[in-house]
Protein backbone atom coordinates (compact mmCIF):
# COMPACT_ATOMS: atom_id res chain seq x y z
CA UNK A 1 0.00 0.00 0.00
CA UNK A 2 1.38 3.38 -0.66
CA UNK A 3 2.30 5.78 1.83
CA UNK A 4 1.24 9.61 1.34
CA UNK A 5 3.08 12.49 3.20
CA UNK A 6 2.53 16.06 3.12
CA UNK A 7 5.27 18.71 3.89
CA UNK A 8 4.99 22.01 3.96
CA UNK A 9 7.97 24.27 2.45
CA UNK A 10 8.21 27.58 2.97
CA UNK A 11 6.18 30.21 0.58
CA UNK A 12 8.23 30.97 -2.31
CA UNK A 13 7.41 31.28 -5.83
CA UNK A 14 7.65 27.81 -7.66
CA UNK A 15 7.20 29.64 -11.23
CA UNK A 16 10.57 28.73 -12.59
CA UNK A 17 11.27 25.04 -12.90
CA UNK A 18 15.09 26.44 -12.41
CA UNK A 19 14.42 26.75 -8.66
CA UNK A 20 14.64 24.42 -6.26
CA UNK A 21 17.08 21.27 -6.01
CA UNK A 22 20.04 22.24 -8.10
CA UNK A 23 20.51 21.65 -11.23
CA UNK A 24 23.50 21.32 -13.58
CA UNK A 25 25.40 23.40 -15.83
CA UNK A 26 27.86 22.72 -18.95
CA UNK A 27 29.99 24.75 -20.06
CA UNK A 28 31.64 22.54 -22.27
CA UNK A 29 28.65 22.72 -24.98
CA UNK A 30 28.32 26.31 -25.45
CA UNK A 31 29.33 28.46 -28.52
CA UNK A 32 29.07 32.23 -29.96
CA UNK A 33 27.16 32.77 -32.37
CA UNK A 34 30.36 33.69 -34.80
CA UNK A 35 31.49 30.49 -33.97
CA UNK A 36 28.27 28.83 -34.39
CA UNK A 37 27.25 30.88 -37.74
CA UNK A 38 30.83 32.41 -39.49
CA UNK A 39 31.41 31.11 -43.13
CA UNK A 40 34.69 29.94 -43.95
CA UNK A 41 37.00 32.50 -45.17
CA UNK A 42 37.67 33.24 -49.09
CA UNK A 43 40.49 34.16 -50.81
CA UNK A 44 41.39 37.95 -51.56
CA UNK A 45 42.24 39.21 -54.99
CA UNK A 46 45.36 38.81 -55.28
CA UNK A 47 45.90 36.21 -52.82
CA UNK A 48 47.69 33.16 -53.68
CA UNK A 49 45.61 29.93 -52.70
CA UNK A 50 48.20 28.03 -50.44
CA UNK A 51 46.80 24.51 -50.06
CA UNK A 52 49.11 23.55 -46.89
CA UNK A 53 48.63 26.95 -45.29
CA UNK A 54 44.68 26.24 -46.17
CA UNK A 55 45.08 23.13 -44.10
CA UNK A 56 47.04 24.16 -41.31
CA UNK A 57 44.80 27.63 -40.29
CA UNK A 58 41.75 24.81 -40.56
CA UNK A 59 43.50 22.85 -37.99
CA UNK A 60 43.89 25.96 -36.07
CA UNK A 61 40.18 27.57 -36.28
CA UNK A 62 37.58 26.64 -33.46
CA UNK A 63 35.50 23.64 -33.88
CA UNK A 64 32.32 24.48 -35.64
CA UNK A 65 29.05 23.91 -33.48
CA UNK A 66 27.55 20.78 -33.21
CA UNK A 67 24.05 20.18 -34.71
CA UNK A 68 21.42 20.63 -31.89
CA UNK A 69 20.56 17.56 -30.51
CA UNK A 70 16.67 15.85 -32.15
CA UNK A 71 13.45 17.02 -30.44
CA UNK A 72 12.37 14.16 -28.13
CA UNK A 73 9.98 11.75 -29.10
CA UNK A 74 6.74 11.78 -27.13
CA UNK A 75 5.22 8.94 -28.52
CA UNK A 76 5.84 6.78 -25.68
CA UNK A 77 4.83 9.19 -22.74
CA UNK A 78 4.61 11.97 -21.22
CA UNK A 79 1.28 12.81 -22.90
CA UNK A 80 -0.86 15.54 -22.92
CA UNK A 81 -4.37 14.96 -21.59
CA UNK A 82 -5.67 15.47 -25.44
CA UNK A 83 -3.40 12.10 -25.88
CA UNK A 84 -5.01 9.45 -24.13
CA UNK A 85 -7.97 7.91 -23.17
CA UNK A 86 -10.52 9.56 -20.16
CA UNK A 87 -10.87 6.45 -19.39
CA UNK A 88 -7.82 4.92 -18.48
CA UNK A 89 -6.84 4.23 -14.79
CA UNK A 90 -4.65 6.87 -13.31
CA UNK A 91 -4.67 8.69 -10.35
CA UNK A 92 -5.78 12.39 -10.88
CA UNK A 93 -3.08 14.95 -9.12
CA UNK A 94 -4.88 18.28 -10.79
CA UNK A 95 -2.34 19.33 -13.30
CA UNK A 96 -0.29 15.94 -13.42
CA UNK A 97 -1.96 11.98 -13.86
CA UNK A 98 -0.11 9.25 -12.69
CA UNK A 99 -0.19 5.39 -13.03
CA UNK A 100 -0.14 3.78 -9.96
CA UNK A 101 2.57 0.77 -9.35
CA UNK A 102 3.29 -1.84 -6.80
CA UNK A 103 5.02 -0.68 -3.72
CA UNK A 104 5.03 3.42 -4.88
CA UNK A 105 5.15 6.08 -2.19
CA UNK A 106 3.80 9.37 -2.74
CA UNK A 107 4.78 12.40 -0.82
CA UNK A 108 3.41 16.11 -1.70
CA UNK A 109 5.19 19.56 -2.01
CA UNK A 110 1.95 21.82 0.12
CA UNK A 111 3.23 25.40 0.31
CA UNK A 112 3.13 27.11 3.57
CA UNK A 113 0.31 29.80 3.65
CA UNK A 114 -1.26 29.22 0.26
CA UNK A 115 -1.71 25.71 0.95
CA UNK A 116 -1.52 24.99 -2.50
CA UNK A 117 0.46 21.61 -4.06
CA UNK A 118 3.76 22.88 -5.49
CA UNK A 119 4.82 18.98 -6.15
CA UNK A 120 4.39 15.66 -5.98
CA UNK A 121 7.47 13.12 -5.41
CA UNK A 122 6.85 9.45 -6.32
CA UNK A 123 8.91 7.23 -4.28
CA UNK A 124 10.31 3.17 -5.47
CA UNK A 125 12.50 0.85 -4.35
CA UNK A 126 14.97 3.51 -2.83
CA UNK A 127 14.55 5.82 -5.33
CA UNK A 128 12.43 9.12 -6.09
CA UNK A 129 11.39 11.60 -8.97
CA UNK A 130 10.22 14.73 -8.36
CA UNK A 131 7.43 15.74 -10.64
CA UNK A 132 6.37 19.61 -11.63
CA UNK A 133 4.78 21.01 -14.97
CA UNK A 134 5.02 24.18 -15.77
CA UNK A 135 3.33 26.67 -18.70
CA UNK A 136 5.16 26.93 -21.73
CA UNK A 137 5.01 29.29 -24.98
CA UNK A 138 2.63 28.23 -27.26
CA UNK A 139 5.58 28.43 -30.71
CA UNK A 140 8.74 26.47 -28.50
CA UNK A 141 9.80 24.47 -25.99
CA UNK A 142 11.71 25.87 -22.57
CA UNK A 143 14.03 23.24 -21.18
CA UNK A 144 16.95 23.88 -23.22
CA UNK A 145 16.96 27.27 -21.29
CA UNK A 146 15.85 25.54 -18.18
CA UNK A 147 18.88 23.42 -18.74
CA UNK A 148 21.29 26.10 -19.21
CA UNK A 149 19.90 28.01 -15.88
CA UNK A 150 19.60 25.16 -13.60
CA UNK A 151 23.82 24.04 -14.57
CA UNK A 152 24.80 27.91 -13.64
CA UNK A 153 22.84 27.98 -10.71
CA UNK A 154 24.43 24.22 -9.26
CA UNK A 155 27.66 25.55 -10.33
CA UNK A 156 27.28 28.79 -8.38
CA UNK A 157 26.57 27.00 -5.02
CA UNK A 158 29.24 25.03 -5.25
CA UNK A 159 28.16 22.00 -7.00
CA UNK A 160 28.55 20.22 -10.30
CA UNK A 161 26.91 19.61 -13.50
CA UNK A 162 27.37 17.71 -17.19
CA UNK A 163 24.86 17.43 -19.68
CA UNK A 164 24.32 13.73 -21.38
CA UNK A 165 21.21 12.30 -23.84
CA UNK A 166 19.52 10.00 -21.51
CA UNK A 167 15.99 8.46 -22.01
CA UNK A 168 13.78 11.25 -21.50
CA UNK A 169 16.21 13.52 -23.54
CA UNK A 170 19.01 16.04 -22.76
CA UNK A 171 19.23 16.01 -19.14
CA UNK A 172 21.70 16.98 -16.13
CA UNK A 173 23.45 15.04 -13.98
CA UNK A 174 24.27 17.48 -10.74
CA UNK A 175 26.53 16.86 -8.06
CA UNK A 176 24.32 18.91 -5.41
CA UNK A 177 26.35 20.34 -2.07
CA UNK A 178 24.49 19.10 1.23
CA UNK A 179 24.71 20.06 4.72
CA UNK A 180 25.74 16.75 6.68
CA UNK A 181 24.67 16.21 10.43
CA UNK A 182 28.08 16.97 12.04
CA UNK A 183 28.12 19.77 9.80
CA UNK A 184 30.56 18.93 6.61
CA UNK A 185 29.59 19.34 3.01
CA UNK A 186 29.19 16.70 1.21
CA UNK A 187 27.68 16.31 -2.84
CA UNK A 188 24.59 14.60 -3.72
CA UNK A 189 23.49 12.98 -6.68
CA UNK A 190 20.75 14.22 -8.68
CA UNK A 191 19.35 14.03 -12.05
CA UNK A 192 17.35 16.55 -13.89
CA UNK A 193 15.21 15.81 -16.96
CA UNK A 194 12.25 17.59 -18.68
CA UNK A 195 9.87 17.18 -21.61
CA UNK A 196 8.46 19.77 -23.34
CA UNK A 197 5.15 19.13 -24.78
CA UNK A 198 2.23 21.31 -26.38
CA UNK A 199 2.15 24.64 -23.90
CA UNK A 200 3.49 22.72 -21.19
CA UNK A 201 7.05 21.61 -19.57
CA UNK A 202 7.24 18.80 -17.39
CA UNK A 203 10.06 18.51 -15.18
CA UNK A 204 11.60 15.42 -13.28
CA UNK A 205 14.26 14.97 -10.84
CA UNK A 206 15.78 11.97 -10.33
CA UNK A 207 17.20 11.29 -6.69
CA UNK A 208 18.98 8.27 -4.47
CA UNK A 209 20.38 5.37 -6.86
CA UNK A 210 18.05 5.98 -9.61
CA UNK A 211 20.35 9.85 -10.32
CA UNK A 212 22.93 7.48 -11.76
CA UNK A 213 22.30 4.09 -11.88
CA UNK A 214 20.31 2.96 -15.01
CA UNK A 215 19.05 -0.48 -13.68
CA UNK A 216 17.47 1.50 -10.64
CA UNK A 217 16.05 4.25 -12.50
CA UNK A 218 14.18 2.23 -15.12
CA UNK A 219 11.07 1.97 -13.00
CA UNK A 220 10.82 5.93 -12.04
CA UNK A 221 11.42 6.47 -15.78
CA UNK A 222 8.48 4.16 -16.55
CA UNK A 223 6.38 6.24 -14.41
CA UNK A 224 7.25 9.64 -16.32
CA UNK A 225 6.56 8.36 -19.42
CA UNK A 226 3.05 7.60 -18.21
CA UNK A 227 2.71 10.59 -16.83
CA UNK A 228 -0.12 12.85 -18.38
CA UNK A 229 0.08 16.83 -17.91
CA UNK A 230 -3.51 18.28 -17.67
CA UNK A 231 -2.63 22.03 -19.24
CA UNK A 232 -5.69 23.75 -19.44
CA UNK A 233 -6.97 26.00 -21.72
CA UNK A 234 -6.88 29.53 -19.59
CA UNK A 235 -4.14 32.10 -20.22
CA UNK A 236 -1.01 31.24 -18.10
CA UNK A 237 2.38 33.35 -18.34
CA UNK A 238 5.80 30.85 -19.22
CA UNK A 239 6.65 28.74 -16.26
CA UNK A 240 3.77 29.89 -14.38
CA UNK A 241 3.41 26.36 -11.94
CA UNK A 242 0.26 24.00 -13.43
CA UNK A 243 -1.67 23.62 -9.97
CA UNK A 244 -1.54 20.26 -8.21
CA UNK A 245 -4.13 18.57 -6.13
CA UNK A 246 -3.99 15.75 -3.23
CA UNK A 247 -5.67 12.78 -4.08
CA UNK A 248 -9.49 12.51 -3.37
CA UNK A 249 -10.28 10.47 -0.36
CA UNK A 250 -12.71 7.61 -0.87
CA UNK A 251 -16.32 8.31 1.12
CA UNK A 252 -16.55 5.66 4.08
CA UNK A 253 -18.33 2.79 3.79
CA UNK A 254 -21.47 2.42 5.83
CA UNK A 255 -21.50 -1.47 5.62
CA UNK A 256 -18.51 -2.94 7.89
CA UNK A 257 -18.18 -5.97 5.64
CA UNK A 258 -17.74 -4.02 2.69
CA UNK A 259 -15.08 -2.04 4.66
CA UNK A 260 -13.28 -4.85 6.00
CA UNK A 261 -13.23 -6.49 2.28
CA UNK A 262 -12.10 -3.83 0.64
CA UNK A 263 -9.23 -3.46 3.32
CA UNK A 264 -8.18 -7.36 1.47
CA UNK A 265 -8.02 -5.35 -1.65
CA UNK A 266 -6.68 -1.86 -1.43
CA UNK A 267 -5.86 0.39 -4.14
CA UNK A 268 -2.18 1.90 -4.35
CA UNK A 269 -3.73 5.52 -4.88
CA UNK A 270 -5.84 5.12 -2.03
CA UNK A 271 -5.15 7.38 1.46
CA UNK A 272 -6.03 5.88 4.40
CA UNK A 273 -4.89 6.86 8.32
CA UNK A 274 -1.02 6.18 7.14
CA UNK A 275 -1.49 9.49 6.10
CA UNK A 276 1.31 11.93 7.63
CA UNK A 277 2.43 15.36 8.30
CA UNK A 278 5.88 16.38 7.63
CA UNK A 279 6.55 19.84 8.75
Amino acid sequence: MSLFRRRKVAETTPSDPATGPSTDADATTSVTTAEAGAEPATASSGVVDDPEARAAAEADAPAKAQPAPEAFDRSAGPFDVSEVDEAEDRLALGGLRLVGREGMELRFEVEEGSGRVIAVTVGLNGSTVQLQAFAAPRSSGVWDEIRAEIAEAVVQQGGAADEQDGPLGRELLCRLPVRTEDGRTAHQPARFAGVDGPRWFLRAVFSGPAAHDASAAAELEGVVRKTVVVRGDEAMAPRELIALALPEQPAPSEDPAQEASGRDDLNPFERGPEITEVR
